[in-house]
């Protein structure tokens, strides 16, 4: 079986599908193509796929409605085709959940190179991508209660987080003693949402370390691994 990544191009323009296709399988990947909405879930429904490169701009329901639907009923990384003129159109795919994006008039090599950096940051992520736990954990001194979005200490008091706190937390509770990259961290997040700069995490995770930290110059549940990201030391029980 070939193990080859498999590549769904949605497209309305046959010329560009076709181009996509075959340099895209002369340089070793699969590809499947679709002309629009329908004929992409068909496909996805019959096969597996790892990356769709979807178009923004297709008559009837458009990419941006398309990878709204991919983005709540699947977790394929998605890079969009978009009018080099229309900024928009990139800034409300990224908020919607896009990973990356190419702007029309493109070449070809650009597009494979970036299907590539987006297939390895997608596997590189830990397994359970975006998960969040879904009931009451306890770690060090703390207990982590998703439902109520609270976060306990000893006594029982509740401190507030802010959402990027709650959901930073809630990464490193969906995966104890394992290191996080900086980039894993903005996926299991934000899910790239938006281009945010590495030092985004950094200080998020300054910030949390601040809430949750009996020392936050020398942290004992965050700690730094240098040269790799983040890591929760903490052992992680339900509570």
């Amino acid at each position: 079986m070939d193990s080859s990544p498999h590549i769904l191009v949605v497209d309305d323009h046959r010329d560009i599908r076709d181009l996509v296709a075959k340099y895209l399988t002369r340089h070793g990947l699969r590809v499947s193509t679709a002309e629009g909405g329908a004929a992409m879930k068909r496909l996805l429904k019959a096969s597996a796929v790892d990356l769709v490169v979807l178009d923004v701009m297709m008559p009837g329901e458009d990419g941006l409605s398309l990878c709204r639907h991919l983005r709540e009923t699947t977790d394929l990384p998605v890079i969009l085709l978009t009018a080099m003129a229309e900024e928009t159109d990139r800034v409300i795919g990224l908020e919607i959940g896009a990973d990356d994006y190419v702007t029309k008039p493109f070449n070809p090599r650009e597009l494979l190179a970036r299907i590539k950096a987006v297939l390895r940051r997608a596997q590189s992520l830990p397994p359970q991508r975006g998960a969040a736990p879904s009931g009451r954990l306890r770690f060090g001194p703390w207990t982590f209660d998703p439902a109520r979005r609270e976060l306990l200490d000893v006594e029982g008091t509740a401190v507030p987080l802010s959402t990027a706190e709650f959901q930073l937390l809630g990464a490193f509770l969906a995966h104890p003693k394992r290191v996080l990259s900086r980039d894993q961290l903005l996926d299991l997040t934000q899910g790239r949402a938006a281009k945010v700069f590495d030092r985004s995490i950094d200080n998020q995770v300054s910030r949390l370390r601040r809430k949750i930290e009996a020392d936050p110059k020398k942290p004992a549940l965050i700690k730094t691994v240098w040269g790799g990201g983040y890591t929760l030391a903490a052992e992680v029980e339900p509570s």
